[in-house]
């Protein structure tokens, strides 16, 4: 599985989402910026990425995904 499947996948699952995905393998880490995330936990910001490759994952296609969810604000915060 390509970096590019895996980006598209979580930006076309989760609202006005960026993500940065990096690793091969079938091990990646993806670091996801979306307003979807303002008022959730990080355990409920990593289940709503994981729903959108949770197909990849089931079939062995993908094997392991680090995510880090950040709101736009935290993002910017967490840059400097």
């Amino acid at each position: 599985m390509e970096t590019s499947e895996i980006k598209k996948l979580i930006e076309g699952g989760i609202a006005n989402a960026e993500a940065i995905v990096t690793g091969d393998g079938g091990k990646y880490e993806a670091t996801v910026i979306s307003t979807a995330f303002e008022g959730l936990s990080m355990l409920k910001e990593h289940q709503l990425v994981y729903k959108t490759v949770d197909a990849q994952i089931a079939s062995g296609e993908l094997h392991a995904l680090t995510i880090k969810a950040y709101t736009p604000e935290e993002w910017e915060q967490n840059k400097s």
